[in-house]
């Protein structure tokens, strides 16, 4: 079974997801959001790099009012982040977010959680359910010995409760761990005992290396059982980097098509040409071009040419000079020097 084919459908602002919808990629801005100029150029960028939904934190009131501001410079849906103030998630929406992100248990009583709920309904804004194993309410740490899957899935469904008691239904849970295997988990538990469309991530996963690593296993387990309709790959550092990571999980599970895709070899000792600086530059050339086809790049002549002919367009090297190969046939033999810009030309042409 798909699930993410059988969740229900949710509008947030010009995009839809659930429902068996494409898989969104989503990040968030680490810039202060009253900093206006510094978050449009940051989301801006995140645009151009395939970030499809972007979120915002809202701590104070001159952030809640920014959304408005940077909602009108920006081509994608926006949503706000709001912890403990819910007086942020009303002025956010009034200003114009797209969704928000709220825990309703920190964010006060029934009353402040019911006034949050009837503006969204009266602007048929959706509200993301969030679930952090790291705030894990203290009765379900004790009534399961401690942070596990089944206590966060209980977690969020207590309040996904909270705001289906104020008559809405226009939610996306998200249940979040560092605990890899206990995401996994945790995702599969829920999505066996809700219809909602699900947000799905690694929390505080690391750095560019760690991050990347912990995030392609985690998210790849719970794609590749059908579950999620958006993702987020959260890393340390230049938040353009979660995109690149996001797109490339998507590719490899076969739920995005579009970029191209680059293959390289490990390299060994057979290896005579400077393949490593190669494939770099090779990798950050391919990020200017809107094609669906897969580029090799490859170190030898024992798997080299074979390895380039079943890709679209391919490098396979000697002995300081390298064959250009394409659609299997070879195109011809060159220096190593004039093998990038050899690559770049077929791009620019590409049939």
């Amino acid at each position: 079974m798909t699930y993410r084919d059988h969740t229900k459908t949710v509008r947030i602002g010009d995009r839809v997801i659930g429902g068996g919808n494409p898989v969104l990629i989503q990040s968030m801005t680490n810039t202060p959001t009253e900093d206006v100029e510094a978050t449009v150029a940051q989301i801006l960028r995140l645009e151009e790099a395939g970030c499809e939904i972007i979120r915002c934190t809202c701590p104070t009131e001159a952030a809640a009012e920014a959304i408005g501001q940077i909602r009108r410079r920006i081509h994608i849906p926006l949503v706000a982040d709001i912890h403990f103030d819910y007086r942020m998630a009303i002025l956010a929406m009034e200003n114009g977010a797209d969704k928000i992100r709220i825990n309703p248990g920190n964010i006060g009583g029934r009353e402040k959680i019911e006034a949050v709920v009837r503006c969204a309904k009266e602007r048929q804004i959706p509200i993301r359910v969030g679930v952090n194993s790291g705030s894990l309410e203290r009765d379900l740490v004790a009534k399961y010995g401690g942070v596990t899957a089944e206590g966060l899935v209980e977690s969020a469904l207590d309040k996904v409760k909270m705001v289906e008691d104020c008559d809405y239904d226009q939610i996306v849970i998200s249940i979040k761990s560092s605990d890899v295997l206990m995401c996994a988990r945790a995702h599969e538990l829920l999505a066996q005992q809700t219809s909602y469309p699900l947000h799905v991530g690694i929390t505080e996963a690391g750095t560019l290396y760690s991050g990347n690593i912990k995030s392609a296993v985690g998210l790849g387990i719970i794609l590749y059982q059908g579950i999620g309709d958006t993702i987020r790959v959260s890393l340390t550092g230049d938040p353009v980097e979660e995109i690149k990571s996001a797109r490339m999980i998507l590719r490899t599970l076969g739920l995005r098509r579009g970029g191209i895709d680059v293959v390289s070899c490990p390299t060994c000792g057979r290896t005579k040409i400077d393949l490593v600086g190669l494939a770099n530059q090779v990798e950050t050339l391919v990020q200017g071009y809107d094609l669906d086809i897969k580029v090799a790049v490859m170190g030898c002549a024992v798997n080299g040419p074979g390895e380039a002919r079943e890709a679209d367009l391919g490098i396979a090297g000697g002995i300081g000079e390298g064959l250009l190969i394409k659609h299997g046939e070879i195109v011809r033999k060159m220096p190593e020097s004039e093998l990038l810009g050899a690559l770049k030309e077929e791009l620019d042409h590409w049939k």
